[in-house]
């Protein structure tokens, strides 16, 4: 039987703010555990909570980013459950009036073709602690930290609407560019800024009943989300093939020891025992205010790559993945500005660069390489100062600390030779130095002449120590063997 895979996804999206939510406490990362937790977060008896302004303005800003409905008066409600990183006992949120509503998200996919997913809503909320299983901590103990517990978040739900893998890392990567580039989230996932609950179930193909689905949490990578889909995929399709059924429940994917677990079976929102907080007025938002963020936004990632295409004539593809979040926009930009070569700076900034960032476990904003040094790079390489092999060693000695472009290539005697006249005199004696070869050449074919051009290039770089403009020296060859013919 031919299945069909259905796939909703819960993204929770760190806000930037400062502060928490409902406190002044700090949201930086990296302190020490149970410092960052004050006493409105832990829910102490006698404290009020006081809404951040900041937060839900940023909320905001992500519905007007994708064209969505915006509550004007949301509010807040006590989702109430037991667990040991939970504080309060309870997790402020909003339930059935969240602060964006219904709206959509546009996704590309790899054949060129793009797909609208559709957003039920997206609802503030403040975060738990973590537990704490590794580190200092005594074998088998576990600790809690609750420097997290109170951080703002947007939970962003989509409809069922994905169908593949590839579409729904499609639409976690278009959220995770959106929300980077509205400046609400800083996207590091690694540090919990954003993270993936997905829903999955199969069907049969042509059917149109939603099977049974499960939900897998707190994915913090796109490549864990493929992998956390794909097994649960797999593993659906197993059980019903083999005669047994789906349950509903939660289960947990660890990403390093590639392990799907179930971890309890699903609740529906009545376990929870929603009722609105006591201690918080609900949220209204005037015309005046929404239209004040509105005129405020930054340029979307839509808008940011039809100019990029129009701008530095760059195809769609390379136009999309250079604008799809602000670190990476930002960088292209300075790069392409400099240089005055937007494409040679659109292949280096995502060719070599991002491979070196990728394998060093790096950002943009982080990278060893500034964008000032790259675009004084790839305007050598544009005015054939030196060679793309020679590039290559200049990028290298930049990443290692060497200093820019100009003094790596003085210092390690890397200037490309396209004096015209040195160029032919080094074809000459290749030539000279090598009669059989060019006898060869004579008496081949056409087709073979173009392959035997080869080991005469080969001769001739060696003889200039790979300092010769390959260009100049390809015409100045073949006008000499033509010239044998």
């Amino acid at each position: 039987m031919n299945w069909e895979t259905v796939i909703g996804l819960e993204v929770h999206v760190q806000l930037a703010t400062k502060t928490k939510i409902f406190s002044a406490a700090s949201t930086s990362f990296g302190a020490e555990p149970n410092t960052q937790a004050c006493a409105i977060d832990l829910a102490m008896p006698g404290t009020l909570p006081v809404l951040n302004e900041q937060a839900v303005h940023y909320a905001i800003m992500f519905g007007l980013a994708i064209d969505a409905e915006i509550g004007k008066t949301s509010v807040f409600e006590r989702k109430n459950y037991f667990y040991p990183d939970l504080p309060k006992g309870y997790q402020t949120t909003q339930l059935e009036k969240p602060i964006v509503g219904r709206g959509a998200v546009a996704i590309q996919l790899a054949d060129g073709s793009t797909k609208s997913i559709r957003i039920h809503h997206a609802h503030l909320e403040e975060d738990a602690g973590k537990s704490v299983h590794e580190g200092d901590l005594p074998h088998g103990s576990s600790g809690v930290d609750l420097n997290r517990a109170g951080t703002p978040l947007i939970e962003i739900v989509s409809e069922p609407d994905m169908r593949s893998i590839e579409e729904a890392v499609a639409f976690a990567k278009k959220l995770h560019s959106i929300v980077t580039s509205i400046g609400i989230c800083d996207g590091e996932m690694s540090q919990g800024s954003m993270r993936f609950d997905v829903n999955v179930s199969v069907r049969p193909m042509g059917t149109t009943k939603l099977g049974t689905r499960t939900e897998t949490k707190n994915l913090n990578s796109f490549k864990f989300m493929e992998e956390a889909i794909e097994k649960e995929v797999e593993r659906q399709i197993d059980v019903i093939e083999d005669g047994g059924t789906i349950r509903q429940e939660t289960r947990l994917y660890n990403g390093d020891t590639k392990v799907a677990k179930a971890m309890r079976s699903k609740e529906e929102a009545n376990d929870y025992r929603y009722f609105p907080c006591p201690d918080l007025l609900p949220v209204i938002v005037s015309d005046e205010t929404i239209e004040a963020l509105r005129r405020a936004l930054p340029e979307l990632p839509d808008a940011r790559q039809a100019r990029f295409v129009e701008q530095y004539a760059l195809s769609t593809y390379d136009a999309g993945v250079l604008s799809s979040d602000a670190s990476t926009a930002s960088f292209f930009e300075t790069v392409a500005t400099h240089c005055g070569n937007p494409k040679l700076a659109a292949n280096w900034t995502m060719g070599e660069l991002s491979a070196a960032l990728n394998n060093a476990g790096l950002g943009f904003a982080d990278s060893p390489v500034s964008a000032d040094q790259l675009a004084g790079m790839v305007a050598r390489i544009a005015d054939n100062s030196i060679s793309g092999k020679m590039a290559k060693q200049v990028f290298e000695a930049m990443w290692q600390g060497g200093g820019n472009a100009d003094e790596i290539i003085d210092a390690k005697g890397l200037k490309q030779v396209t004096d015209s006249g040195a160029l032919e005199k080094i074809v000459t004696d290749v030539l000279d130095s090598n009669p059989t070869m060019v006898e060869d050449f004579i008496n081949s074919d056409e087709n073979k002449r173009k392959k035997k051009l080869g080991g005469f290039m080969g001769q001739i770089m060696k003889a200039s120590k790979g300092q010769a403009n390959p260009q100049q020296v390809n015409q100045i060859l073949l006008q000499k063997l033509n010239e044998l013919l």
